[in-house]
C-alpha cells in the first residue's frame, strides 16, 4: 500500500503527540474527535478508552513516513465503544500481536496480560475462537515467556472486573512499545497491523454481541395484570 496519502488543506494532518488546534495537526484520536463533531481532544468519548490508547500509541510510535496511512482507519473508531468483553478483546488482541517479537522483559508482561485477559473473557462466557487461536499461536512463538508465566502461578489469574480497563490500558501500551522497539525490519507494518487488528476485533465483538430480546406485544387485557406491569 502506498504511503503517499494526502490530507485536504482544510483537514488536520496526522502528527505525533498532542496538538492544541487542528491547524497545528492532529494525532489519530484528535482527528477522530474532529470528525465525530466532539470537542477537540485526544480522549474523545466516541471510542473505547483502551482502543483509543492503542491508537494514540501507534500514532506516536509509527514513523513519520508511514503515519498518514492511518488516516483511512480514523472513521472506523468513531462510535466504536465497548462492553467489558470488548475492552478485554482489544487488550488480548494487542498482546497476541506483540508477544512473539517483543523483548523478553516485555514478553513476560504481555504473556501475563494475555492470559489474564483470556481468563476474564472465560468468566464472562465469551468464546472468541479466532482470538484464542491467535493467542495460542503467540504463546507457541514465545516459549520462554509462556514457561515463565506457567512457573509463576500468582500471575495466572483473570483480571478482576474493577481493574479491566486500567489493565487493558497498560497492556496495549506495552504491546505498542514492544513492537516499536523490537529487532524487526517491519516494525511500521506491525504497528499499523496491531491497530487495525484490534479495531477489527472490537468490530467483531460488537457484531457478535447478543441482542436484547424484543418486547413481546401484550395480549389484550394483559396490561391490567399486576405481573405484566414494569412498575409492579
Amino acid at each position: 500500500m502506498s504511503s503517499r496519502i494526502s490530507t485536504p488543506d482544510y483537514l488536520p494532518r496526522l502528527g505525533a503527540g498532542r496538538h492544541r488546534t487542528p491547524r497545528r495537526g492532529a494525532c489519530f484520536m484528535e482527528f477522530a474527535s474532529y470528525l465525530a463533531g466532539e470537542r477537540w481532544s485526544d480522549h474523545p468519548s466516541c471510542t473505547d478508552p483502551v482502543l483509543a490508547a492503542l491508537a494514540r500509541a501507534v500514532n506516536d510510535l509509527v514513523s513519520d513516513t508511514r503515519r498518514q496511512e492511518l488516516l483511512q482507519d480514523v472513521p472506523r473508531v468513531i462510535g466504536l465503544t465497548a462492553s467489558r468483553a470488548g475492552t478485554l478483546r482489544v487488550a488480548a488482541s494487542a498482546a497476541a500481536s506483540a508477544l512473539p517479537v517483543s523483548s523478553m522483559h516485555r514478553q513476560h508482561a504481555l504473556a501475563v496480560g494475555l492470559r489474564a485477559s483470556l481468563g476474564a473473557l472465560d468468566e464472562l462466557g465469551v468464546d472468541a475462537p479466532e482470538l484464542r487461536a491467535r493467542a495460542e499461536a503467540a504463546f507457541t512463538a514465545a516459549p520462554g515467556a509462556t514457561e515463565w508465566v506457567a512457573r509463576h502461578v500468582e500471575f495466572n489469574g483473570a483480571i478482576p472486573p474493577g481493574r479491566q480497563e486500567r489493565a487493558g490500558l497498560e497492556i496495549v501500551r506495552v504491546a505498542a512499545c514492544g513492537i516499536a522497539e523490537a529487532c524487526v525490519w517491519d516494525a511500521d507494518d506491525r504497528l499499523i497491523a496491531l491497530l487495525r487488528t484490534a479495531i477489527a476485533e472490537l468490530e467483531q465483538a460488537k457484531t457478535s454481541a447478543p441482542r436484547a430480546p424484543e418486547a413481546r406485544p401484550a395480549a389484550r387485557g394483559e396490561a391490567l395484570r399486576p405481573e405484566a406491569s414494569l412498575t409492579a
